[in-house]
């Protein structure tokens, strides 16, 4: 049946289908996708691993943004944001609520010291690094930002985000309870929207906290509008699964039955853990959205066959001095992998492999772009080609080939050699400009 679905999304060429067809075939391949991330266990581990990083940065999290948040003044709303956050457990997130705003009262953060203080801030920092590596496994991104990067942009958002994000609130509660709005109130059309947007607030609130994050904790560049839509759909299924976890509790008497004070531990932690599965699936449907080329494939990570690292390699290097010749800026890793319809992991070796051997070189451009470091036309297609046949070979590998073996590879090269003698990278840039001029 997983074979047959499969070939049914994957054994259509969607070039062939009409509009409407091909729109709905590529949903089919994005629902297959997600489903496919979400029960990949590589994404439950991030899920479990951000769980038990979540219960021990939780309260020294709480403390610095209360002690930031007091400083403004706005200190008070955070236990409210709390409550909302854990509605779903019903009495037992009022109960753990009020236990966490205990321990975070009794933070003393003039007693701590300087060891103290240094902890504090290192266990929050974790989490944010935690939450940085579970979204760079989601965009398919293999580097982490500096050490200095990540220190500094971490403490704009401990500092800075909390103040915004309770002054939106406080704005927002100030313009409900200004005299002109409210007598605005006495309309009745104006009366329904203003219920509506009330019970549409948090909902909005969340789908928005969820597309700052989408936007800018992964280390590449996400565009606004997949960002947007990864937002929307996980702060839909936030509220809906909330409530639909809020109607579990409801009926979980037998779980404190069974379990008796742990049961409001075990439940809490169920629902961080949902909770982080619904921001990893959202950041999916984004990177989806945003690298669409990517459902050409069912596999996550299609392993390559030899042959299209030699197709690869042709490609990447053709494309490279296309912009060169062209004079269009480097083109960086990101726009390479688009170009072959490719992760950037999927790539990355092959890129690495014509670094090491001199043909291409990163260029101090931001993000880091990709130039010849050879004219073109003093390279051989032929050089290039034996790299790649060349990838992840070992020296072990020529000694132990008989001599019978040996005489036909020979003959295997020559003919290539004999195939491809004269051809330049810069013919074969030329060539695919030309393909696609006319």
């Amino acid at each position: 049946m997983h074979s047959k679905l499969k070939d049914r999304l994957w054994g259509t060429d969607p070039a062939s289908l009409p509009p409407l067809s091909r729109a709905v075939l590529y949903l089919f391949r994005l629902v297959y996708v997600l489903v496919r991330d979400l029960s990949d266990s590589q994404l439950s581990l991030y899920a479990m691993s951000l769980v038990y990083t979540t219960l021990l940065s939780l309260v020294p999290l709480l403390a610095v943004s209360f002690s930031v948040l007091k400083g403004f003044g706005v200190h008070n709303q955070l236990e409210p944001l709390l409550s909302n956050a854990l509605a779903p457990l019903g009495e037992s997130g009022v109960e753990i609520t009020h236990q966490l705003i205990a321990f975070v009262d009794r933070v003393q953060v003039k007693i701590l010291g300087v060891l103290g203080l240094g902890m504090l801030f290192y266990t929050v920092l974790s989490l944010i690094q935690k939450i940085e590596q579970a979204f760079n496994y989601v965009w398919r991104v293999d580097q982490e930002r500096p050490l200095g990067q990540r220190v500094i942009e971490y403490l704009s958002v401990l500092t800075i985000g909390p103040v915004l994000f309770f002054s939106a609130i406080g704005v927002s509660a100030s313009l409900g309870g200004n005299p002109l709005i409210r007598s605005f109130m006495d309309y009745e059309a104006i009366n329904w929207v203003m219920r509506v947007a009330g019970i549409l607030a948090p909902y909005f609130m969340i789908s928005a906290t969820f597309t700052f994050i989408y936007r800018f904790v992964p280390n590449t560049q996400v565009r606004l509008q997949s960002a947007a839509l990864g937002g929307f759909m996980a702060g839909l299924l936030w509220e809906t699964l909330g409530s639909l976890f809020g109607e579990f509790m409801a009926s979980s008497t037998q779980y404190t039955a069974i379990y008796s004070s742990l049961a409001i531990l075990i439940l809490f932690m169920l629902w961080i853990y949902i909770g982080w599965l619904i921001l990893l699936l959202g950041s999916n449907l984004a990177f989806y959205h945003q690298h669409p080329e990517l459902l050409d494939t069912p596999e996550r990570e299609p392993s390559l066959s030899p042959r299209q690292h030699e197709w690869l390699a042709l490609r990447l290097t053709a494309w490279i001095a296309r912009a060169y010749l062209d004079g269009a800026p480097p083109p960086p890793c990101a726009t390479l992998a688009r170009l072959m319809r490719q992760s950037t992991q999927a790539i990355r070796p092959t890129l690495d492999l014509l670094e090491e051997n001199g043909y291409i070189v990163r260029a101090a451009t931001s993000p880091p772009g990709y130039v010849l470091r050879r004219a073109p036309e003093t390279i051989q297609i032929l050089e290039i080609l034996e790299r790649a046949r060349r990838f992840g070979e070992g020296q072990w590998v020529a000694r132990q080939v008989e001599p019978p073996i040996s005489d036909l590879m020979a003959c295997i090269d020559t003919a290539l050699a004999d195939c491809l003698d004269g051809i330049t990278l810069k013919a074969l840039a030329q060539r695919l400009a030309e393909r696609d001029s006319g």
